[in-house]
């Protein structure tokens, strides 16, 4: 698939609009399919299990195991609405969230709403913002966030995610 990935807009015009991406606390694929009133593609750069990670992935996981995921959300016609990088624990998952995972077509935000979850704000290394760009390149602080996903068993995951132009070129009408 080509994509088109232009970073989020600095205009005044658009300020609004990432104030309320960045603080939405819910599943942001529903969203990015809410706006684009389509269902999102997944495009998948890269996926591995992995024991080495930067030292917020552990402090902020714990475990000894991840699936790092870099992906991008997209339209059927190839716009980004945004870039992500994610970390799993494997051991804090069910096997058929793995398996899901390891299929790398489904967006995470469809299977953690069969999850009990919630989102925790956190501050992300530049060398762990630059495993994200590095995939997918476009740097842009201004339009990205970072998070944790926990379960009432424990922490879940790490998203370190950026939001891209497209996201606003479908309006929102009543």
């Amino acid at each position: 698939m080509s994509v088109d990935r232009q970073p989020f807009p600095t205009d005044a015009s658009h300020a609004a609009l990432l104030r309320l991406l960045l603080a939405h606390d819910g599943s942001t694929t529903r969203l990015c399919e809410a706006v684009a009133l389509e269902p999102m593609q997944v495009l998948l750069h890269y996926q591995e299990r992995v024991t080495d990670v930067p030292q917020e992935v552990r402090e902020q996981l714990g475990g000894q195991h991840w699936l790092a995921r870099v992906t991008s959300l997209c339209t059927s016609e190839g716009k980004v609405l945004m870039d992500n990088l994610s970390f799993t624990r494997l051991d804090a998952v069910p096997e058929w969230f793995l398996h899901k995972l390891d299929e790398g077509r489904a967006p995470i935000g469809h299977m953690l709403s069969s999850l009990f979850v919630r989102r925790e704000v956190l501050e992300t290394s530049r060398p762990l913002q630059h495993m994200l760009w590095k995939w997918v390149g476009a740097e842009d602080l201004a339009s990205s966030r970072g998070y944790r996903i926990v379960t009432p068993q424990g922490p879940l995951m790490l998203i370190f995610e950026v939001f891209r132009a497209a996201i606003t070129e479908h309006p929102v009408t009543p």
